[in-house]
């Protein structure tokens, strides 16, 4: 199922401006304000670690759990250049986050950046409430993001080009989405051009992000069948309502 083998190289340039520590503490309210007292917490999805590092910094117990390989061990390579401390606070496995069982349970479950929306099928969304079900403490919480149906096929995704650089390479991330309106998916091709500074080659990588666009009455439905129920969903940062241009929502769910 992943689809971040060589693009987990460059996945930290990619996103270097994306806000993590507005999001981290964003997350951070959201527990204070629906679990207060909430002292560990499990990350489907964890990526890179970013998200759990800065949650760590907060006084949270954070378990990680991600398919790829090559996310872990740039965590993991943060992880060793922090205090033994906070490193402490951090514990991380390679697991799907579809049928991990860590034999533990939490104060609230997370899973960011769009993680619910890779899986891409209703087997696979049954599968990730199960696991979060099946590792939260009565009446935790689950915190996750996902694309926001309506706005997507308002706003339809359109082909997106990025560039970026370092001191060491250049890299330009074509994004070529195709969307599938029957089947509430969007396949987001990525063609990304690596340039090596010091010797001029370059490398091509291809991928294709498959990703499910949702609904909150489909999303009620299954969360149902797995005795979860959710409190609030709303756009994801502002806390606006959602409408046709939010393509980003959270739900904040409860354990029944």
């Amino acid at each position: 199922m992943s689809v971040f083998g060589n693009y987990a190289r460059y996945y930290d340039l990619l996103y270097r401006d994306k806000d993590y520590a507005g999001e981290a503490q964003f997350v951070n309210q959201l527990l204070q304000t629906y679990a207060p007292g909430s002292q560990s917490i499990l990350e489907l999805g964890c990526g890179t670690g970013t998200h759990a590092i800065l949650l760590a910094k907060e006084g949270y117990y954070i378990n990680g759990v991600d398919l790829s390989h090559e996310m872990l061990q740039k965590a993991k390579q943060r992880l060793s250049q922090m205090s033994d401390r906070l490193a402490g606070q951090l514990e991380l496995c390679q697991g799907d986050v579809r049928e991990v069982r860590l034999n533990k349970q939490f104060d609230a479950v997370i899973s960011l950046f769009h993680v619910v929306s890779y899986q891409s099928t209703i087997e696979d969304l049954r599968a990730i409430f199960s696991t979060v079900k099946s590792h939260l403490k009565p009446g935790g919480i689950f915190i996750f993001d996902c694309w926001y149906g309506p706005a997507v096929l308002t706003a339809r995704p359109t082909v997106r080009v990025k560039r970026l650089e370092d001191e060491a390479i250049q890299v330009t991330r074509i994004a070529e989405p195709i969307l599938y309106p029957n089947d509430n998916l969007v396949d987001v091709n990525y063609h990304v051009f690596i340039r090596d500074k010091s010797s001029g080659v370059v490398e091509e990588v291809r991928e294709t992000h498959r990703m499910r666009y949702l609904f909150r009455s489909e999303v009620d439905l299954l969360l149902a069948e797995a005795d979860l129920e959710a409190v609030i969903s709303r756009e994801w940062i502002t806390d606006r309502e959602p409408g046709f241009d939010t393509w980003g929502v959270y739900y904040v769910v409860r354990d029944r």
